[in-house]
């Protein structure tokens, strides 16, 4: 069995899940998130807390069951805590600013980049250099994120460009003559 799966999670209060045919659904007070579910993991909901087992002895079984195991858990952390992603912006005159569902971006070009969030997912600017992308999904907080750090990914020899906030960009050495 799965290292990982061998570990139940623990509801937190205000959150429920509920078994479906195919799928779990995972609803808190931020919000609901369904996961499609494998044949091959049996799922069990009681006393507060939700396991995971592989159904038969194949690596596919073991593996799916720690997997979903670590999916149901984030579902439980978003819907009850939401997750963020923090980004800074490094360059001169490089900014930010959101204005509702969309983020307009200076990094740089001749023309200012509109990004338009998806539906789930706020965006801020407490100041100009730094944004905020809040969501309940943890993967689409992280593909929006990584989407936005896209358009000016940090170069190496300067450090401009849009970076995440615990990112660490190693500067290289200009070429010597």
């Amino acid at each position: 069995m799965s290292r990982v799966a061998r570990i139940p999670v623990p509801l937190v209060k205000g959150v429920e899940a509920t078994l479906g045919a195919g799928e779990i659904t995972v609803k808190g007070p931020l919000g609901t998130l369904k996961q499609f579910t494998t044949p091959n993991v049996k799922i069990e909901i009681a006393n507060g807390e939700v396991s995971f087992a592989a159904a038969d002895e194949t690596r596919e079984a073991n593996a799916m069951s720690g997997t979903l195991r670590a999916l149901v858990a984030g579902m439980v952390q978003g819907v009850s805590k939401g997750f963020e992603r923090k980004l800074n912006l490094v360059g001169v005159g490089y900014r930010a600013q959101a204005q509702g569902d969309k983020l307009n971006l200076s990094v740089g070009f001749s023309h200012p980049v509109v990004h338009q969030m998806p539906a789930g997912i706020t965006c801020t600017t407490p100041t100009q250099t730094e944004i905020l992308i809040k969501g309940v999904d943890k993967q689409r907080v992280g593909q929006v994120a990584a989407e936005v750090r896209g358009y000016r990914p940090p170069e190496p020899y300067k450090g401009k460009g849009v970076r995440y906030a615990d990112e660490v960009v190693i500067i290289k050495e200009t070429k010597k003559k």
